[in-house]
């Protein structure tokens, strides 16, 4: 698929044109890679077109049998329960964090929430540093008067910052106050919405009002983990860089009800069972069935493909949806 970047608020670096070969641009920091989710307050931007023209989300619409497979389709419909992004940062994003499932029912008329997960897959600069969870717990009335306020320096330095490399993967649970710092360079993995509460907004967006997705800070911050998470990052963050199988895990159990993703490390041949999937290829080249594939490749895989060979010699990155056995239902 070719690159999907819509216009953003910040910018990015050089890293996702380098992967892909293609050019760089200040305010397009993010690539949509099989999407069929908006930008917020959108009608179009966001949405992936196959080769042939049409839309995936109008393709899956038609077919979400083939695309998604029966039991998916039963469960979520022509829902692909699934966006993943190239994001290169080339500024630190602000704090902000995103709505949970329950949440975005009550409030949004949604069934999904926005838990998301990063893989790092490069970085720039002398300290590529994450901001995750608040260090320890915080009052409500504290965050309330930092976002009031616009106390940058208070809500960065009651976060944990982690020093990431490439291989790292970092979990973001719904709720969880975060950041990603300026050089780091990642494949991400959320439920396909476009929902964020920025609790810091100056600098960054217009005005406020476009940071509480229409509700109001004293509703949308009813939707921040104020816990404090410093003795527990282990369960957030990992280091996968040191494993090596022709499969291998990068985020574990607890993103199963949201998505899973793995890393393909293929000398000769790896059979990919029948799955929506989408594969970003980072490394070396080969083939995906009879479709040549090669680094900064982007692949959208519909299940009825069915079980279908990937050869060559390459290292990428498969995303699929939810696994169906953990996904609670949340109706909007």
């Amino acid at each position: 698929m070719p690159a999907n970047q819509p216009k953003q608020f910040y910018r990015g670096g050089e890293a996702i044109a380098a992967l892909r070969g293609g050019t760089s641009g200040d305010f397009g920091p993010e690539d949509w890679v099989a999407s069929t989710t908006t930008l917020y307050g959108r009608s179009d931007a966001g949405l992936t077109t196959l080769p042939n023209g049409v839309l995936l989300r109008d393709a899956v619409a038609a077919d979400p049998t083939g695309w998604l497979g029966p039991d998916h389709a039963a469960k979520f419909g022509a829902d692909t329960a699934l966006l993943v992004k190239l994001l290169d940062a080339g500024q630190r994003l602000p704090v902000h964090c995103h709505p949970s499932n329950a949440f975005a029912a009550s409030h949004l008329n949604c069934r999904h929430g926005k838990t998301e997960a990063w893989i790092v897959v490069g970085t720039t600069g002398s300290d590529p540093t994450v901001y995750i969870g608040f260090r320890d717990d915080v009052p409500a009335e504290t965050v309330a008067d930092w976002v009031a306020t616009q106390n940058t320096a208070a809500m960065l330095d009651a976060l944990n910052p982690v020093c990431v490399r490439a291989g790292d993967t970092v979990f973001v649970p719904a709720g969880v106050p975060h950041a990603i710092g300026e050089g780091v360079f990642i494949v991400e993995l959320q439920q396909p919405t476009d929902f964020s509460v920025t609790l810091e907004w100056q600098g960054f967006l217009a005005n406020g009002d476009i940071g509480h997705l229409g509700l109001g800070y004293d509703v949308a911050l009813d939707c921040v983990d104020r816990q404090g998470w410093a003795g527990q990052l282990d369960k957030l963050v990992r280091q996968t860089s040191e494993k090596w199988a022709p499969s291998v895990d990068l985020l574990g159990p607890d993103a199963d009800p949201f998505f899973q993703a793995d890393r393909l490390h293929v000398e000769g041949s790896f059979a990919l069972e029948p799955s929506f999937a989408v594969l970003v290829v980072l490394e070396g080249a080969g083939q995906l069935g009879e479709l040549e594939v090669h680094k900064g490749s982007t692949v959208v895989v519909p299940h009825a493909a069915g079980e279908i060979g990937l050869t060559g010699d390459l290292v990428a990155i498969r995303c699929r949806p939810p696994v169906l056995s953990t996904v609670e239902d949340v109706s909007p």
